[in-house]
């Protein structure tokens, strides 16, 4: 099992001192050395107040961030969480990602999601009632322009003749897509290489647009529509990470977390066929961040 953790700026207002060049290079120096294989950052260009004040939180550009982080390590991952592909030019996120990649070495894998603030659509000026159109044209010029060069692409909003955008990525980055439902995962057998489903009671889901998954069983359920979608186009469902959160043994900031329970539930969901866990770090404070992230090393990563 791989672990990783977003940059914890789950507030706003958030904590200052998690906003500063040496507080996201203590927070990714902290999470290298415990043992974390991924580091990311949320995106939300132009929130609303209305959302801020409803639980939102604020954001950084998920891409600069990242490559700050970048040259403060040598092996974790930059996966972000998650970039919501819709509101940028997939020619563009094409050349950011990979940039990342190759100033890296390698490291970067693109984790996107369709997106569901329609103020911050409309603030950006991409239409709401558009985004899956958009999600998936920007999916099939990412995957082009990274394969090869004078590359051609006709769609509904993107056109390009003869395109060649080099530097490339080391490699073609991997490509992760978020969302609980079954498009999401119709997705993941055409383009991806992995899946980033969330917890989400059924609240959370209404509001996010998206299915319910609050329990062990409805995620195992949407493991297996996964993999019958991914034997269905003729690729190997092995070869799909899967990412989550995890139910068992409590919030890993809190005195009362239990280790011992946590890796419990690891071992249910490595046994769902899980590669990944989302690991909830605490942005009260730096300090707390970064005590979360040592103890988490030593008592369930090296556990």
């Amino acid at each position: 099992m791989r672990y990783s953790i977003t940059h914890p700026m789950h507030t706003h207002p958030y904590h200052p001192d998690l906003v500063s060049g040496s507080g996201v290079a203590a927070v990714a120096a902290a999470a290298e050395a415990a043992g974390f294989s991924g580091f990311g950052f949320t995106d939300h260009p132009a929130p609303s107040q209305r959302w801020l004040d409803a639980g939102g939180h604020d954001a950084v550009d998920p891409f600069v961030a990242m490559a700050y982080a970048a040259a403060q390590t040598t092996a974790l991952r930059l996966v972000p969480n998650i970039v919501v592909l819709p509101y940028r030019n997939p020619f563009v996120v094409a050349k950011s990602g990979a940039t990342l990649d190759l100033l890296s070495g390698g490291r970067f894998t693109l984790a996107v999601g369709v997106g569901y603030l329609k103020r911050e659509f409309a603030a950006l000026g991409v239409e709401f009632d558009e985004r899956t159109e958009l999600f998936d044209e920007a999916l099939d010029v990412i995957r082009g322009i990274w394969a090869g060069d004078d590359f051609n692409y006709q769609g509904k909003h993107f056109s390009a003749r003869g395109i060649t955008a080099h530097p490339r990525p080391v490699n073609p980055p991997p490509i992760w897509i978020g969302g609980n439902t079954a498009a999401a995962r119709v997705r993941v057998a055409r383009h991806g290489d992995g899946w980033c489903p969330f917890a989400a009671p059924p609240g959370l889901a209404r509001t996010a647009g998206t299915a319910a998954i609050d329990s062990i069983d409805r995620l195992a359920a949407g493991i297996e529509d996964l993999c019958a979608r991914v034997a269905a186009a003729e690729r190997d469902p092995a070869g799909i990470d899967i990412v989550f959160n995890n139910f068992e043994g409590g919030n890993p900031g809190d005195d009362d977390f239990d280790a011992d329970a946590y890796l419990a539930g690891v071992e249910k969901l490595r046994a769902l066929g899980v590669t990944w866990l989302h690991v909830t770090i605490p942005g009260d404070s730096l300090a707390h961040a970064l005590e979360t992230i040592e103890r988490f090393g030593e008592t369930v990563i090296a556990g």
